[in-house]
């Protein structure tokens, strides 16, 4: 099950509409159907936000029926870090998200440009 499939799973089974989730976190309603749709990706700060309003751990987001899944080391090493990640102080955590967010970018501009790149 993927992050924006479990978003969904638990703000139901919270009985938490989305208009409740989105004034929680300060987004649109439109922005927040995309991201729990799958239709588009989410900074780690704003998925934080959304676990914050659902109720959940972040790590939650990320595992399957809130337990994680043991499906390769590297995934069981991924899911301690974000447990740890919870309980840096609040700018520490926001430092963090910043630099995860920067990789991201990077990653997804260098993907476009390989991309456009080959289209020509």
């Amino acid at each position: 099950m993927k992050v924006a499939e479990r978003i969904k799973k638990i703000r139901k089974a919270k009985n938490l509409s989305q208009k409740e989730v989105t004034a929680a976190i300060n987004m649109g309603a439109a922005q927040y159907s995309r991201i729990e749709n799958g239709k588009t990706d989410s900074s780690i700060s704003t998925l934080e936000k959304i676990a914050q309003a659902l109720g959940v751990t972040l790590a939650e987001l990320f595992a399957e029926d809130g337990h994680p899944t043991d499906i390769n080391s590297t995934d069981k090493t991924l899911m301690e870090k974000v447990k740890l990640m919870e309980s840096l102080e609040e700018e520490e955590k926001q430092t963090l998200f910043t630099i995860l967010d920067a990789f991201v970018s990077k990653k997804r501009l260098r993907d476009a440009l390989s991309n456009a790149l080959k289209l020509t």
